[in-house]
């Protein structure tokens, strides 16, 4: 499982999860670690570290091994490496702090720049990644 599969599984198990303020970013013109970003937050650290612990387990139910996991440990920014697809799950406070969706997203840091396919997924969208 790979792509927009792999994308969409991790979105559906996200959301199965009810991880809040589900993002994903298409960043492969702005680096080549990865293709896709996937930003949840929880509700607190617990719930932090379940949507995580649930995505990890599913993911390897799937066939997938994750390439790494990082911040376990603290529970409030989750990183889960899967290779073209890199899932960070966050508290509502670290997420605002750190604001990943800006920093990656070229068409708000310089509007002359090709601009990063941004998506929201509201809960219950099924749709595809890209579509809005």
């Amino acid at each position: 499982m790979q792509g927009e599969e792999l994308t969409q599984f991790i979105v559906d198990t996200l959301d199965d999860m009810k991880a809040r303020d589900l993002t994903v970013l298409d960043v492969r013109e702005v680096t080549t670690v990865t293709d896709t970003m996937i930003i949840a937050s929880g509700t607190s650290s617990r719930h932090v570290n379940a949507v995580a612990s649930h995505l990890v387990r599913s993911i390897k139910n799937a066939g997938v091994a994750p390439a790494g996991i990082e911040g376990e440990e603290g529970s409030e920014w989750i990183l889960v490496d899967l290779g073209g697809v890199v899932v960070h799950v966050m508290s509502a406070e670290t997420r605002a702090h750190y604001n990943l969706e800006k920093l990656w997203n070229l068409e708000e840091n310089d509007p002359a720049a090709r601009p990063t396919p941004l998506r929201r997924v509201a809960s219950g969208d099924s749709g595809s990644p890209g579509s809005s």
